[in-house]
């Protein structure tokens, strides 16, 4: 969770969830996105004995079978940079978490994949909530997150996905959301 304000007296408690939109996916896009260009530039290039690229000379290279390969190669890079930015662009993963106890309810939201299942909305009673739960798994894949346990649905995850939340951090936040919902803290 990236932010976290509370307003109107302290009843409404609204999390902003972090998607693709960070800066590890904007790198790696950049930087798939020049490799693939340049490995396409270069298998063009020893095709057609013209030099596109000003760093190297690849007009030198044999088109069959070194060619192919770094226009393969090119082309994969760029079929998957062009997937990173859609994804960016679209900000799967994205939205918002809101607790507001002048309503009594809570609105779990994220942007899905394109498709009819695009906006991913849970809108439920702050009573149906059971407790906030903790989950963590250490290791080589650690896993940190938080989960809302209400009753009659599976626990709805509540953090976002990717690199694992500090210790402290999670323990903070769990322990402010038990409490403002005022429901147990489990998992710690």
């Amino acid at each position: 969770m990236t932010g976290q304000t509370a307003s109107l007296e302290n009843r409404v408690l609204r999390q902003e969830i972090l998607g693709s939109r960070r800066f590890s996916n904007y790198f790696w896009a950049t930087v798939v996105s020049i490799g693939g260009t340049g490995f396409l530039l270069a298998a063009i290039s020893s095709y057609f004995h013209v030099n596109l690229l000003p760093f190297s000379d690849p007009t030198k290279l044999i088109f069959i079978p070194q060619g192919i390969a770094m226009g393969f190669y090119g082309l994969l890079g760029i079929l998957f940079s062009l997937y990173l930015w859609v994804m960016i662009l679209l900000d799967v993963g994205g939205g918002y978490n809101e607790f507001n106890k002048n309503t009594g309810t809570i609105k779990i939201f994220r942007w899905g994949f394109p498709g009819k299942n695009r906006k991913i909305e849970i809108d439920r009673k702050i009573e149906d909530v059971q407790s906030v739960r903790v989950e963590l798994k250490e290791g080589l894949n650690p896993k940190r997150a938080l989960y809302l346990r209400v009753k009659g649905m599976r626990d709805i995850p509540l953090t976002r996905v990717g690199r694992p939340i500090a210790l402290s951090e999670l323990e903070n936040q769990g322990a402010s959301l038990a409490r403002f919902l005022e429901v147990p803290l489990e998992g710690l």
